[in-house]
């Protein structure tokens, strides 16, 4: 965490966002232990210092009060307590004042002798003043005269710096105002006197000396200081030593730019960092993502000699000497001829930069990346004070070379509570008041919008804020499905490849060689990024070809999964449609997710359930576009597959809406009987397109018919997850006795999660005939087997199945430790549906023990949950106990309404569901509003 109290008092997270602190009297406070930082500050000094020369009474407790809401604020281990008073448990060096009092003390030793290392050392130190000192501590006037004075003096020695460097020119206006507001500061007037010295102004000179002599006589009855004095004797003898002791600052080929720089603050700070650290730095990123202007940003912050060297106008490898010559306007001056051969460029360069300090920057170097790696590591060997800043979408590659990745800026979460927070909305709102179209809360969503389907790309964001000149943002968010058409006007002076966003990504890919392009092209069937190994063997080409696109830029790289941006993504897809690939690349992705349901779901009801779980989270986008395509596209027997393998993933993992939208798709061309060999997967897929919702007519009638094509005593051969999907949609069979001797005929051929899964069967059967003692302990056993697996979805089950026993029972409180248990063991494996489950199963027991407040919180926390996932029956579940809750509470209007809304989103053909309805109705019934069972 850092502190800035070099203006009002902030406090920042890792994140570099600021936290929430409170009131005045909160800033005050830790405003002035953040003076302090690491040392205890006494009670009566922070008191002293907060409440002025006449404390209110009580001030210890409100003093107090003030430091438990800066604990809350920034965490209790921030603020410690000590009986001498409290102390803040940072660094200094988090806390801007102190870093800025190291950076003056660096910036005013290097002062004697190396003037550019000082003039950055005191910029960076002056960066730090966001306002008025210590402004939130009113009455620490004298810390903040303190640090004041400092400024001033930092000030000073930063212009000393640059009058060394030879800035006459560029001092004489800051000195003036400077001067004016500071009279009485004699080393100032000096200053200013050397300036204008310096400038050719001598006669200006002497006047300001002149000025100066007179309001130090007429205010303060004095004659001018031996230095002013000095700096006037040294202009009326035009003295050598007011020159510059180091030559003058160089700038070439650095252009003042036109527009402001937004967003890259933090980047900026790294790119100065990195080159105090590295001779050679070189930004990397996608095209459009604000490498150059970075660099020229960082550049121009340089306080030595610049040359800016353009690259992308060069087309042969062999003139990228000529060009950076060219840039430093060494030109060849000897006629050439027979005795008098060319001098080769390379050698000029080294004899021109062999002991010259000088900041080269290379800008666009991929089109030529040999030539200039080549290059950039012979200058940077031969020429020791030399440093390089490049700009590439691929690294040079050379040692030595300190990599900056150049990102997208970032982008605001849908749920931003303001968008104008991020920098890539900021730069929109930016360029849109350029033309006229100011971002306010009418259109700051749509703008948020625009800015994510763009990736956060800065070229991208300009082009598209550059289109409000002749449309509304409406308009603009309206037309990104075809993004290269509407982002085709950009600045006509710019480089022909960043005036429209078409050509920005044509540039990549023109430099690609023919296997990267196939790979690019066909890595555009996946979505959510993909493995290496699903890359490889979707794409048909080796994982080296990946790689070299997460080098060239092309993709990202994050956590082993490689990705494209949007807008790389559409025009690589485009590339696609044309090579006629897309058929088999896309049947191949199919494939390849088919194979990886499968597999997953072998694992899924192990101990490794959670290594599978993780994976799958990965890639659900991945199963889900497979899924979509088999159906768009008629192989409903592939879709089938991949849908009912995933089925047990999506159950667990409350995907309720997304899958069944998805089992929708793919019956919806489909004939009323399954295909052949596939029953199995198209009954899986029935249920998952009517879990936990009311199914309209066909899909009803499909359930009719599923029931006769599996009847209750059928066991699956194929899918086990459908052992237990199955007895949830039609209920356990009424032969108790029947069904058991039908499992002991196939128990040898039933896995072990299987056989748990028909104890918990036979424990639900018996606990309905009324057996509860043997159906406890067939739960039990269950719960002891999926233990044994290491299958928590099981364990749940099982410890839900006791919990609602003893509840029958009237245990209430085992009731509500087993459900307690049940959803910590489901809060494992991130099951929302279980989780709001067993939280109505605790909200219930919690009811009849008397904690009416606790049973209300969970029962509002499961139907969050179940609200989230799109479970209507759990949802119903929870409304129906809120309503039982409200007529305890004797308001019964409200209880009605809970009641008629949890009625309303119970589904009618789930046998799971029956209790809920049951109790639906016994509340509607209390209620005097008899509804007759749907």
């Amino acid at each position: 965490m850092r502190f800035e109290i070099l203006g009002p008092a902030r406090a920042l997270g890792e994140d570099g966002e600021p936290v929430a602190l409170g009131g005045p009297r909160v800033r005050g406070l830790l405003t002035l232990l953040a003076l302090d930082a690491g040392r205890v500050v006494g009670a009566e000094r922070l008191a002293a210092a907060l409440y002025g020369p006449q404390p209110p009474e009580g001030v210890a407790n409100a003093l107090q009060a003030q430091v438990s809401r800066l604990r809350r604020a920034l965490g209790r281990d921030r603020v410690e307590f000590h009986p001498a008073g409290y102390r803040l448990a940072a660094d200094p060096q988090d806390v801007d004042a102190h870093r800025f009092e190291r950076l003056v003390g660096d910036g005013r030793r290097a002062l004697g002798g190396d003037p550019r290392r000082a003039a950055a050392l005191l910029r960076e130190a002056l960066a730090l003043w966001r306002g008025a000192p210590l402004s939130d501590a009113p009455y620490a006037q004298a810390a903040a005269a303190g640090l004041e004075e400092l400024r001033l003096a930092a000030v000073e020695d930063r212009i000393q710096a640059d009058l060394e460097l030879g800035a006459h020119r560029e001092l004489v206006a800051e000195l003036r105002r400077l001067t004016a507001a500071h009279p009485l500061r004699e080393r100032m007037r000096a200053q200013l006197m050397r300036a204008l010295y310096g400038s050719g102004r001598q006669a200006e000179a002497l006047t300001a000396y002149a000025d100066a002599r007179r309001i130090l006589d007429e205010e303060l009855g004095v004659e001018p200081g031996a230095e002013l004095a000095a700096a006037h004797l040294a202009v009326l003898r035009a003295d050598p030593s007011l020159a510059a002791t180091a030559a003058a600052v160089s700038r070439q080929g650095l252009r003042a730019q036109l527009t402001s720089f937004v967003g890259r603050a933090e980047e900026l700070r790294q790119v100065g960092a990195h080159l105090e650290a590295a001779r050679l730095v070189t930004l990397i990123g996608p095209g459009g993502a604000g490498k150059t202007r970075l660099a020229m940003e960082a550049a121009e912050r340089t306080t030595g000699d610049v040359c800016v060297v353009q690259l992308a106008p060069v087309s042969d490898p062999a003139d990228v000497p000529k060009a950076v010559l060219a840039a430093l306007d060494i030109r060849d001056t000897r006629l050439s001829g027979h005795d008098r051969p060319a001098v080769d460029p390379v050698a000029r360069l080294l004899a021109a930069l062999a002991d010259r300090g000088l900041l080269l920057v290379l800008d666009n170097c991929e089109h030529l990346v040999a030539a200039a790696a080549e290059l950039a590591d012979l200058l940077l060997a031969s020429c020791p004070a030399l440093r390089v800043l490049a700009t590439s979408r691929e690294a040079l590659g050379i040692t030595g070379e300190s990599l900056l990745p150049v990102a997208p800026l970032r982008l605001p979460p849908p749920d931003a509570a303001n968008p104008l927070d991020y920098p890539a909305v900021r730069l929109f709102a930016d360029r849109a008041a350029a033309v006229r179209q100011p971002v306010d809360e009418t259109n700051l969503a749509q703008v948020a919008g625009i800015c994510r389907a763009l990736d956060g790309l800065p070229l991208a964001i300009e082009l598209a804020a550059a289109r409000l000149r002749t449309m509304s943002v409406g308009d603009v968010a309206a037309r990104l499905d075809d993004r290269f058409r509407l982002l085709a006007r950009g600045s006509r002076t710019a480089l022909p490849r960043h005036q429209t966003l078409r050509a920005v990504v044509a540039w990549s890919w023109d430099l690609l060689d023919e296997r990267e392009q196939r790979m690019a092209r066909r890595l555009t069937v996946f979505v959510g990024g993909a493995t290496p190994g699903s890359a490889e063997r979707v794409c048909g080409l080796p994982e080296e070809v990946l790689f070299s696109l997460a080098e060239k830029s092309l993709v990202e790289a994050v956590d082993g999964r490689y990705w494209m941006m949007e807008t790389i993504r559409a025009f690589c897809a485009e590339k696609l449609a044309e090579s006629g690939e897309t058929e088999a690349v896309r049947e191949a992705h199919a494939d390849c997710y088919l194979a990886l349901a499968i597999e997953a779901d072998g694992h899924m009801r192990k101990a490794e359930q959670l290594e599978w779980l993780a994976r799958l989270d990965e890639e659900s986008d991945n199963v889900a576009a497979a899924v979509r395509w088999s159906a768009e596209t008629g192989r409903q027997a592939l879709g089938l597959r991949i849908l009912a393998y995933s089925a047990y993933y999506w159950w667990m993992r409350g995907h309720r809406g997304t899958s069944a939208s998805l089992a929708d798709g793919l019956i919806a061309d489909m004939g009323s009987t399954p295909p052949d060999g596939l029953e199995e997967e198209y009954a899986m897929c029935v249920l998952v397109a009517a879990w936990g919702r009311q199914p309209g007519d066909e899909l009803r009638a499909r359930l009719g018919r599923l029931r006769r094509l599996m009847p209750v005593a059928y066991l699956p051969t194929r899918l086990e997850s459908l052992t237990m999907m199955l007895p949830m949609f039609t209920g356990p069979p009424d032969d108790y006795e029947g069904v058991q001797k039908l499992v002991a005929h196939y128990s040898g051929s039933l896995s072990p999660w299987s056989r748990a899964l028909m104890h918990c069967g036979f424990a639900f059967m018996l606990e309905i005939i009324g057996r509860g003692d043997e159906a406890g302990a067939e739960f039990e056993r269950a719960l002891a087997a999926f233990r044994a697996l290491g299958e928590r979805w099981g364990a749940t089950l099982a410890l839900s199945g006791l919990s609602e026993l003893a509840y029958e029972q009237g245990d209430y409180a085992t009731s509500r430790d087993l459900a307690d248990q049940g959803l910590r063991t489901s809060g494992e494996l991130g099951a929302k549906a279980d989780m709001a489950e067993c939280l109505c199963l605790r909200a219930d027991s919690m009811a009849r023990l008397g904690d009416l407040d606790g049973a209300r919180a969970d029962y509002l926390r499961a139907a969050e949950m179940a609200r989230r996932i799109g479970s209507g029956d759990t949802m119903a579940r929870a409304h129906v106990g809120l309503g039982e809750l409200a007529m305890l509470r004797g308001d019964r209007d409200e209880a009605r309404a809970l009641m008629e809304q949890a009625l309303a989103e119970c589904p009618g053909d789930w046998y799971s569901a029956g209790e809920v309805r049951a109790r639906i109705q016994a509340g509607l019934a209390e209620l005097g509003e008899i509804v007759s069972e749907r």
